[in-house]
């Protein structure tokens, strides 16, 4: 239970490190009125902020009659988080200063070996990624990590992710936070995804939002009155078993997902290979149908048709204000020429469908604003129920170029 004797304090730090997160450089003044609390509690507030390393004086007011003014901002790198997109070819690490601005990002193949080879690499990279910018561990407050399938709370594991073996028979955050040593979160990448596009383009103006990632599988990440919404069991999106496509009583879809097996990668390459019995990659089906291939384009033109379904199937029950498409396939423009009207010939009324902006940062994105926003409740709102602080988003070019 809160200590009432604390209660006011923590309020009045958590107003005050919300209005200077999100309106600095501010003066003492302005937070006063904004927050409606007195000047001398801002005052006291900031003071200590400012004495423990959060706040920094940038500079005074201009132009006022009189005594100008103090501002004030967040100090950027009092702290770092790590947000980590854990894919089955790649593993990504950036870690982000308290602005959200990327300060470092590594990026190598995913360890083969999985399990708990995977873990050790996660750490070393984010220890790597410290140290080459003279970080001490102590420095990195949170780490979130995204990841190719579904948390157990419970028990630690990664249920539904076979391209990364052996991470659905061990404690992955557990053993992650013990060596680590630091507040471990870990989440569905494209949940994070999803997070990542709303935190950065879309957070006020459209907050009932899809995304729609579309590679090696296909899922979809929910955000509705901008809130993520994971379900009962964390599964909500995994739209490749929704039952159609593939015959989905066929046991091959309990393991993969009707939906799945015929839109994603091994789809299209597998449906190319029955046209022409020729083996190509997607990249390579997709060069084939710009040049005009009519096979190619067959191929893409039957994925495009499903995929319009599963947004048609999703529209029908959440009614987003947009759906955001990325992946490795998604992303690709031919592919969205395709689906657009195919969603107009099964669905009556109008989508609006973009491409990602964030490209394959987007889960580095959604971790990053999941980090702050947790790291910040953990520092200045001291457990009090119902604390909220929402982290404003770099700009898109400013963290596309930190990530670059």
């Amino acid at each position: 239970m809160d200590n009432p004797a604390n209660l006011p304090r923590r309020m009045s730090l958590s107003a005050v490190v919300q209005a200077i997160t999100t309106y600095g450089p501010i003066s003492r003044a302005s937070v006063a009125k904004m927050t409606g609390l007195s000047k001398q509690t801002v005052s006291e507030v900031v003071s200590s902020l400012e004495s423990d390393g959060w706040v920094r004086t940038v500079g005074r007011t201009e132009g006022n009659v009189g005594r100008r003014a103090v501002i004030y901002e967040i100090m950027p790198d009092a702290a770092v988080v790590a947000s980590v997109d854990l894919g089955g070819t790649k593993v990504r690490v950036a870690l982000c200063d308290l602005t959200g601005a990327v300060i470092v990002e590594l990026v190598e193949p995913t360890d083969r070996d999985g399990g708990d080879a995977v873990v050790h690499q996660i750490c070393r990279l984010i220890l790597e990624a410290a140290e080459s910018h003279n970080f001490g561990p102590d420095k990195i407050r949170v780490a979130v990590i995204g990841v190719p399938g579904v948390p157990d709370i419970k028990s630690g594991n990664i249920r539904m992710a076979p391209n990364i073996a052996g991470i659905d028979r061990i404690n992955f955050a557990g053993l992650l936070q013990t060596r680590l040593g630091v507040e471990v979160l870990v989440e569905n990448d494209v949940n994070l995804a999803a997070l990542g596009e709303h935190w950065m383009t879309h957070q006020g103006d459209r907050d009932d939002l899809v995304f729609l990632s579309i590679g090696t599988g296909i899922g979809a990440g929910l955000v509705i009155g901008g809130q993520l919404v994971r379900g009962a069991n964390g599964a909500a999106g995994e739209i490749g078993y929704l039952p159609f496509g593939a015959d989905p009583f066929e046991p091959e879809s309990l393991e993969i997902g009707a939906m799945e097996r015929v839109s994603a990668t091994q789809a299209m390459i597998s449906h190319y290979q029955a046209l022409t019995q020729q083996h190509k990659m997607v990249p390579e089906i997709f060069e084939a149908a710009l040049s005009g291939e009519q096979a190619a384009k067959d191929v893409l033109a039957r994925a495009a048709k499903f995929i319009a379904q599963a947004i048609g199937a999703i529209a029908a029950v959440i009614d987003p204000s947009c759906v955001v498409v990325g992946g490795s396939i998604g992303a690709r423009e031919e592919l969205l020429a395709l689906i657009r009207p195919a969603l107009e010939d099964c669905f009556p009324r109008p989508i609006a469908i973009e491409t990602s902006v964030l490209g394959d940062h987007a889960a580095l994105a959604g971790g990053t604003s999941v980090a702050l926003s947790r790291l910040h409740i953990a520092l200045f709102s001291g457990g009090l129920r119902g604390a909220e602080i929402i982290v404003p988003p770099p700009q898109i070019k400013t963290y596309q170029e930190g990530a670059a």
